[in-house]
């Protein structure tokens, strides 16, 4: 048998104490099962590590030498196995609008079962810092190209919505066609944005007014008239700007809601994070496909 982490704990406990009773409490162990931890340590190192009288504990040479060396390894130890809650952070990154629902019920859950707490972090970059090791898994809209060595899972697909200026014309309109959008000028957020020119025909795309490079310079830009944007409907829900309207677009093809990862060497816990977000989306597209839904 060999020595375990029980055996050093209560040695440290008895040395700093000084005292059976008290160190098997701060143990939280009986004082009969401190007392044979205690045996079982020095006949494992072979040496006589206490010196007991009726009255008090003290330490040996022996363990006066093992105390020493145990009260700088056992904390580093100790903090090696359980690191703060900065390190074992599991850090989710969103580029922009983070969704609604799911997730929240998500990570509740991931916390509760795993124990490790759960960071939310906004990165204004295409895959959201989750390619430079700034977080472990992404939620990202849009079609993905991942680089080599990451992965990504579709969870469901959003509705798109056109936002306009309320000085727009378009503005008294409730909803717009998708190839309809071609004749006016388009808004793009490039850097974390959703939609693209290649997403009409080549002979028939819209003009682009503006180049943003994050969401807030895209709704500013609307808002001052310089065109139109086209982004997800949960924007009109939760991004609400007072010189902006939303259409609706029919016919307008559904944005992808991803999650992207490493597939090694990353979190030991993403892919149970990624089961758990598979599972809650997939309940959400149930219950709005069912008889009172209007599915996604």
């Amino acid at each position: 048998m060999s020595i375990e982490l029980h055996h050093l704990r209560g040695f440290l406990a008895l040395a700093e104490e000084k005292h059976f009773t008290r160190a098997a409490q701060r143990m939280g162990v009986s004082q009969p099962t401190l007392s044979r931890n205690i045996r079982r340590l020095e006949e494992l190192v072979g040496r006589r590590l206490l010196e007991r009288s009726t009255r008090q504990v003290d330490l040996t040479p022996a363990g006066g030498t093992l105390y020493d060396q145990l009260s700088v390894l056992l904390p580093r130890l100790e903090a090696a196995l359980h690191p703060g809650p900065d390190e074992e952070a599991f850090r989710v990154g969103f580029a922009w609008g983070f969704p609604t629902g799911w997730p929240q019920e998500v990570i509740a859950t991931f916390e509760a079962e795993t124990g490790v707490p759960v960071k939310v972090h906004r990165r204004d970059a295409t895959l959201a810092g989750v390619d430079q090791g700034d977080t472990d898994v992404a939620i990202l809209r849009g079609r993905i190209q991942v680089p080599q060595g990451m992965e990504s899972t579709t969870l469901l697909h959003e509705r798109r919505i056109v936002a306009v200026s309320t000085r727009s014309e378009l503005a008294e309109r409730e909803e717009i066609c998708w190839r309809d959008i071609a004749e006016h000028s388009l808004v793009l957020n490039e850097v974390s944005g959703t939609t693209d020119l290649t997403q009409w025909p080549e002979e028939r795309r819209p003009n682009v007014s503006a180049i943003c490079h994050n969401f807030d310079e895209w709704l500013e830009a609307v808002a001052a008239n310089k065109g139109v944007g086209v982004v997800p409907e949960f924007v009109g829900r939760q991004h609400i700007h007072s010189f902006v309207s939303f259409l609706t677009v029919p016919d307008g093809p559904p944005v992808p809601l991803n999650l992207v990862y490493l597939k090694r060497g990353g979190h030991p816990l993403t892919r149970r994070f990624v089961a758990m977000a598979k599972a809650a989306t997939a309940q959400q597209e149930e219950r709005s496909s069912g008889p009172d839904g209007h599915g996604a």
